[in-house]
């Protein structure tokens, strides 16, 4: 079995043997400070709109600009992190993530705070990739490796969890500057744990970085998604969309064949020939489209339709990230017995169940039945999500665990932008549609009001009171009316994804060559109890 990191001298090994579970302790941290980004600016939206003035366009830039940074340098950060020391690169990312954080927090114009949130994103790109690939690395027997991912999997529901709750907490009391600068002590902190309890490994290559085959991912992946993101504002046809869509269709093609070619390529693309790695791949990307724009759309419907307070709508949201950390550990148990697609397809139906349900105003304004609904949402999401996760992370060498998580985390990413914008687009194109037919408002009114939701209330505010609660109704029955239809187009897409994983997804893996063909016990260990008690 070949050695896969050069952590040092037997001394060394034998101490970060001893620390492993420490390591474990500290790598959850920084997983929980990006879940945290992830979810805590959701509930912070509303409050933008009225103190910035943020359009519908802008509000979903707030949120893409970080995921189009994330995730357009996920491999490079990856691969760096492989070959110059993942220490390094984590410490590296928390400095900047904490840094841009509190710029953020300052931010006087939806402009200003998109460019810092585009910077917040370029430090955790090389925060999370690192996370998975130290784990994988640091854990060198198959079953405690099975367990940690487990813990893993699971601790990434505490920060999704916090984030809404304390995202409200903080937007009532001090401001929604407050959610990015909560950031800063958790980031300041893990810094400073990460010198002395992460070990400070790499891939024994000690191989260039492949600066073509980055700035190719990275010209790719921003011409796809920018023109995802700015169709809804510039149209499907614009010149913009059309040109970022036709650069992603020349450059990521172009990518894939320098990649094949190359002695020394940042990602083997010969692992899109196991099933198993691209299966995987492809329904981890269309879960997160589902997962970040129904948390995109559920915040706004929180606050616009039922006029919950950010933190009433923070606790909303809970349930699906106690349903993950709930199922997240004990998935892989399921696994074992039922095998990887069984499971998954079981976790996407689930999903599906749910999203269909999202789409019920009567459901979803019900505390007893929404909290139902998401719950099951949750569940759901982590039964699934662990098996696709480890079907990535299992179909590689440990060698290239760095640029195997960039792969798993970056098809996290495309598909949270790819939901935001395309379900965003969807929500946008119906509302202005509805408005534009509305005979019970003058032509003035309908085009002051008609850019989203929050705009409607915004002019509603500064209306008589006869002429605002008209505004009021067809700004309620058009949210509405258009959330049905971005739900039903996001059930859809989840149909897809369980699809995918009934086809094509084995039950069992297919070696990767030159990994460990240590498959059967990780399954074994998967059958261990790993509660949410063991990732604090």
């Amino acid at each position: 079995m070949r050695t896969a990191e050069s952590i040092g001298t037997t001394r060394d090994a034998q101490l970060v043997h001893q620390r492993r579970w420490w390591t474990l302790l500290v790598l959850s941290m920084c997983v929980v400070v990006i879940g945290i980004d992830n979810t805590v600016l959701n509930v912070a939206l509303p409050s933008i709109v009225r103190d910035l003035g943020a359009s519908g366009s802008e509000l979903q830039w707030t949120v893409d600009s970080y995921t189009l940074v994330f995730a357009c340098l996920l491999l490079t950060a990856g691969g760096y992190g492989d070959r110059y020391g993942r220490r390094r690169a984590l410490r590296f990312g928390l400095a900047w993530f904490g840094v841009f954080s509190a710029l953020a927090s300052t931010a006087a114009s939806p402009t200003m705070l998109i460019v810092t949130r585009c910077l917040m994103g370029f430090g955790a790109a090389f925060i999370y990739p690192t996370t998975l690939s130290i784990i994988t690395n640091t854990f060198r027997d198959p079953n405690e490796r099975a367990r940690a991912i487990g813990i893993w999997a699971g601790v990434s529901g505490v920060g999704i969890a916090l984030g809404p709750v304390l995202g409200g907490v903080l937007v009532e009391h001090f401001g929604w500057s407050a959610v990015f600068l909560i950031n800063v002590p958790v980031c300041t902190f893990a810094f400073l744990l990460a010198r002395w309890f992460v070990p400070d490994s790499k891939s024994p290559e000690h191989a260039p970085l492949d600066p073509v085959g980055a700035f190719l991912s990275i010209v790719g992946l921003v011409g796809l998604l920018i023109g995802i993101i700015q169709a809804p504002a510039s149209g499907w046809g614009s010149p913009i969309v059309l040109g970022g869509f036709g650069l992603a269709a020349v450059v990521l093609p172009l990518f894939a064949w320098w990649e094949h070619h190359t002695d020394e390529p940042m990602l083997d693309v010969r692992v899109f020939r196991n099933p198993r790695f691209t299966a995987a791949s492809a329904t981890i990307t269309l879960t997160q489209f589902s997962l970040y724009a129904s948390t995109f759309l559920l915040t706004q419907y929180f606050q616009f339709i039922l006029g919950y307070s950010p933190l009433k709508s923070g606790l909303m949201l809970t349930p699906v990230a106690l349903g993950l950390m709930i199922a997240a550990p004990q998935s892989p148990k399921f696994v074992l017995r039922y095998g990887t697609t069984r499971v998954v397809v079981f976790g996407l139906t689930m999903i599906a169940i749910a999203t269909a349900c999202y789409a019920s105003d009567t459901l979803m304004s019900s505390f007893v039945l929404g909290f139902a609904v998401r719950g099951f949402y949750g569940l759901g999401l982590g039964i699934a999500m662990a098996p696709v996760t480890e079907s990535i992370m299992g179909s590689l060498p440990p060698e290239r665990a760095g640029v195997g998580s960039a792969v798993n985390d970056t098809t996290r990413q495309t598909g949270g932008a790819l939901g935001v914008a395309v379900l965003g687009s969807v929500l946008l194109a119906r509302y202005h549609s509805i408005f534009d037919g509305t005979t019970s408002l003058p032509a003035k009114v309908v085009h002051a009001a008609r850019d989203s939701i929050g705009t409607s209330i915004q002019v509603a505010s500064k209306l008589p009171a006869p002429l605002a609660g008209r505004l009021h109704s067809v700004a309620r029955h058009a949210f509405l009316t258009s959330m049905r239809v971005s739900y039903a187009v996001g059930f859809l897409f989840i149909c897809g994804a369980t699809f995918i994983a009934f086809k094509f997804l084995p039950a069992r893996a297919a070696t990767f060559p030159g990994a460990e063909d240590d498959d059967e016990a990780l399954m074994r260990a998967a059958a261990l109890e790993i509660g949410v008690e063991d990732a604090v």
